[in-house]
């Protein structure tokens, strides 16, 4: 991370409600629909030193934001005006055991309006019996929509968990799956 850079947050106004967005030295180190960012930032990654020794974050409207945030918030607007490619190419940083790793990079694959089940999912990381550990991957990610956890869904063709709520999850299927229509 740049050493010159604090940490910044900022909350956009989506039709699915708040969205908060967490970044430092180029990456986006968490996302979620929420403005609490005391419980976004207790997802990023301890290696981050994120709020520690003194590093505060500082909340920030997009026009003094880090050049990140300000790409994501663009990636944001269009993702919700019916171009949903971006928000895949911000960059982001996680940290994690290799199976994680590669199960976050698999999930940038999974494109608008495709869904996976776990066990496809699972796959695609390259051991189809490690459905649950697909599934933590899930569970573990923070960068929400950036790393678009919401595509993965259960077997029998339910939706399954989101941290953000299951509403969140279906609206961000249904308007990747009429993007695709149009």
């Amino acid at each position: 991370m740049h050493a010159s850079e604090k940490p910044q947050a900022l909350t956009l106004t989506t039709p699915d409600g708040a969205l908060s967005i967490i970044g430092n030295g180029g990456f986006v180190l968490a996302s979620g629909w929420t403005d609490d960012i005391a419980a976004l930032s207790s997802l990023v990654h301890k290696d981050f030193a994120l709020g520690a020794d003194g590093q505060v974050i500082d909340r920030v409207e997009v026009d003094d934001a880090h050049a990140v945030l300000q790409d994501a918030s663009a990636a944001v607007s269009a993702y919700y005006a019916g171009s949903a490619d971006g928000v895949q190419q911000i960059p982001v940083k996680q940290l994690s055991g290799p199976f994680r790793m590669r199960a976050w990079d698999v999930l940038r694959e999974v494109q608008p309006g495709e869904t996976l089940t776990y066990a496809e999912y699972a796959g695609r990381c390259g051991n189809e019996k490690a459905a649950r550990a697909a599934a933590s991957a899930c569970a573990m990610n923070a960068v929400a929509l950036f790393i678009p956890c919401h595509r993965i869904v259960r077997s029998d063709g339910t939706l399954g968990g989101f941290r953000y709520g299951i509403k969140i999850k279906e609206s961000l299927l249904a308007r990747e799956s009429s993007i695709l229509m149009n």
